[in-house]
């Protein structure tokens, strides 16, 4: 059986969304680029909310000369939208997952292969939360404080106790926080 792993940058106030410009993923220092780039290595798959898709699609592909090589990991990597809406993705290795999409993703994980990985698309990350889908956390704290903002456990979730993984501080005050969901 497949991982699937949520990756989030949040602050440290619990905010997922981005109200502010507190995180720039060109703008990650050496270390946290290659704990990012190691990750990408166990993984071979992303599910993403449409959304972030099309925020992604917008952005990544367009980068000639990416330093971080982000742009050709996500143009590589299979890439597995929900959506309703959408009926052609427009970007290389890309699937759309429509309809019962909760039942779709229980396939990839039970499927062969790498970790599936989700980032932003925060309604699809309480979704697959609220499903018991999610094995892992990898939560990039950043020092700030929002004061607001969508956050990844709004009030009202529980969710069973968590294991810790590992804990790593970076040199730019950012920690990264893994857990494993029990």
């Amino acid at each position: 059986m497949r991982t699937l792993v949520i990756t989030q940058n949040i602050t440290v106030d619990g905010a997922i969304e981005m109200l502010g410009n507190w995180f720039d993923p060109a703008g990650q220092d050496d270390e946290m680029l290659e704990s990012t780039r190691l990750h990408a290595d166990r993984g071979d798959a992303l599910v993403l909310g449409r959304r972030t898709f099309e925020d992604f699609r917008g952005y990544w592909p367009r980068l000639a000369d990416d330093p971080t090589g982000i742009a050709a990991e996500l143009n590589g990597v299979h890439k597995y939208v929900v959506s309703s809406t959408m009926t052609d993705p427009r970007w290389q290795n890309s699937t759309i997952l429509a309809g019962d999409w909760l039942d779709q993703v229980r396939r990839l994980k039970d499927g062969p292969g790498g970790e599936i990985g989700v980032t932003g698309s925060i309604r699809l990350c309480h979704s697959l939360i609220e499903a018991g889908l999610v094995d892992e956390y990898r939560l990039f704290v950043h020092p700030v404080v929002q004061g607001g903002g969508r956050r990844l456990f709004p009030d009202g979730y529980e969710i069973p106790r968590l294991d810790r993984v590992a804990s790593r501080p970076f040199g730019n005050g950012v920690t990264l926080l893994q857990y494993a969901a029990r």
